[in-house]
């Protein structure tokens, strides 16, 4: 993105008054917000059908379709420090998001086109595309807001708030469709609502001053900026065979994992050798959240892998009276919890900020442990609830996802807020990456344990898997609850990397 440095007077006059807008919001958050809602119903959408689709249709174990659901969104996810990286030398926030749009809506459309056949081929265009796509939209948010603004985190918990309004209605829409109507259809969905994303930013983007705009504008090699762009969009699409080959062979998923986070960290490393030590010391403590991170994501993302099998083969379909497919449920319950909670609680952070109340951000990290161990624990509190037959209760288990909620409010859009207070600005975009890079790995080792909690014999009885999954459950509420006390104990230290940043 253009850096202060760089930016002509006009666009400093336009980025100050965007960022002294009154109020507790900017208008300009409302309108990333209904951009990422769209692509968020897209993803989440996708994410709620992956383990279900490739169990019954491509006909894997549940084992293999965990451990394919993990390298698909671990390669997903590490592809946003990529995107970051090429936002920040080269397209800009702006740029990377219309071309990560581009390519999601065509992995969209091709799996509709035949969802068996062109399956693997779709998703390794919405790889790249989200790649490009997710980090610099959070970047964007980000740049609303000058330094030291204590709105900043209620900002991205409404910002939040948007991306749980479209997985919410994403994992009910193209779940429903998919398994009741039409996988054809229920993919189709994914390119449909991404050009009403792409078409919503289009006509909003004069809003943003010159928030997003090419690193490379107003800049010395500005003549050069054509020839890198469309030599980004061009290796972008020969990346894409690749990425399909390793995908379609989850082994090779071990063999990048292995290497691609050293190295994305030794890069982040040498950018670091570019800044005074203040600057150092604030991208030590972003990097602790991060690796804490990478814990949080690989339970809290058993949501789309081993909950998804648990949902299908060991819940009742009954919730407050009504009948409803259980993985209508897994898929949506937590979106929806966080629309109705999200926004009250970054409120309610303003509110303990104006008292000088507020828990700083590393607490608030350790909160968030302790509460998913609190819900992991309820999972796995499930087999008591369970008849002969090995089916339990709908109930406990929502009741898991609303606690569940909590842990995630505690972290996810304050990791998202931390990276932009963190970062100095020309590296925002690839610390951005790195945080989602943190959830690449999470989801990776998501799809590891929810393969270990499988049961071996497919031909397993429902109460066996249900024993599986719920000691599978046990066990990570117990790591979860060590890592909060962890956290909390080195909070000291953490706080005095942070400087003045809360």
């Amino acid at each position: 993105m253009v850096t202060q440095s760089n930016l002509t007077a006009q666009q400093a006059s336009e980025l100050e008054k965007i960022q002294s807008f009154t109020g507790e919001y900017p208008r300009q958050l409302w309108h990333l917000f209904m951009i990422e809602m769209w692509e968020r119903f897209c993803f989440y959408g996708m994410r709620g059908m992956l383990t279900v689709f490739m169990a019954e249709q491509l006909l894997l174990s549940d084992k293999d379709a965990n451990l394919q659901y993990g390298a698909i969104q671990a390669f997903i996810y590490a592809f946003t420090f990529i995107g970051g990286l090429f936002a920040d030398k080269i397209l800009g926030l702006r740029k990377s998001l219309v071309w990560g749009a581009i390519l999601m809506i065509a992995g969209g459309f091709l799996i509709a086109a035949s969802p068996t056949r062109m399956f693997y081929w779709g998703i390794c265009f919405s790889i790249v595309g989200t790649g490009f796509f997710k980090p610099n939209i959070s970047s964007m948010v980000g740049q609303l807001y000058q330094e030291g603004d204590r709105r900043r985190d209620a900002g991205f918990s409404l910002f939040y708030a948007g991306i749980n309004l479209g997985a919410t209605l994403g994992g009910i829409v193209m779940t429903a469709v998919g398994l009741s109507y039409s996988w054809s259809l229920a993919f189709a969905l994914v390119g449909v609502v991404m050009l009403i994303s792409l078409l919503t930013f289009s006509l909003t983007k004069h809003t943003m001053g010159p928030i997003g705009l090419s690193p490379l504008t107003n800049s010395p090699v500005e003549s050069n900026r054509r020839i890198l762009e469309w030599a980004t969009y061009a290796g972008s699409l020969a990346i894409i065979p690749l990425i399909l080959v390793l995908v379609k062979n989850t082994a090779y998923t071990d063999m990048v994992m292995y290497t691609a986070g050293p190295l994305a960290l030794l890069y982040v490393f040498y950018e670091m050798t570019k800044y005074d030590w203040a600057a150092v010391k604030r991208l030590w403590a972003a990097i602790i959240f991060i690796v804490f991170s990478v814990f949080f994501w690989a339970f809290f993302e058993q949501s789309g892998g081993s909950l998804a099998l648990f949902a299908r083969n060991n819940l009742e379909g009954s919730l407050l009276g009504m009948s409803i497919d259980p993985n209508v449920v897994n898929n949506s319950a937590n979106s929806i919890f966080v629309i109705l909670f999200a926004a009250p609680l970054g409120l309610v952070w303003l509110w303990l900020a104006r008292r000088k109340l507020e828990p700083d951000s590393v607490v608030k990290f350790g909160l968030g442990f302790l509460i998913l161990a609190a819900a992991f624990y309820l999972f796995y509190a499930t087999i008591h609830f369970a008849n002969a037959n090995g089916m339990t209760s709908l109930h406990v288990f929502t009741l898991a996802y609303l606690v569940i909620t909590f842990a995630e409010l505690c972290l996810s859009p304050i990791g998202l807020s931390l990276m932009t207070k963190l970062s100095p600005q020309p590296m925002q975009g690839l610390m951005m990456g790195m945080w989602f890079l943190a959830s690449a790995y999470g989801q990776y080792v998501a799809g590891l344990l929810g393969a270990g909690m499988s049961v071996a014999n497919e031909n397993a009885s429902a109460l066996e898997k249900l024993t599986s999954y719920t000691n599978g459950y046990q066990t990570l509420s117990m790591y979860a609850l060590v890592l909060g006390i962890l956290l909390i104990v080195i909070s000291p230290l953490v706080r005095k990397l942070m400087g003045s940043v809360r």
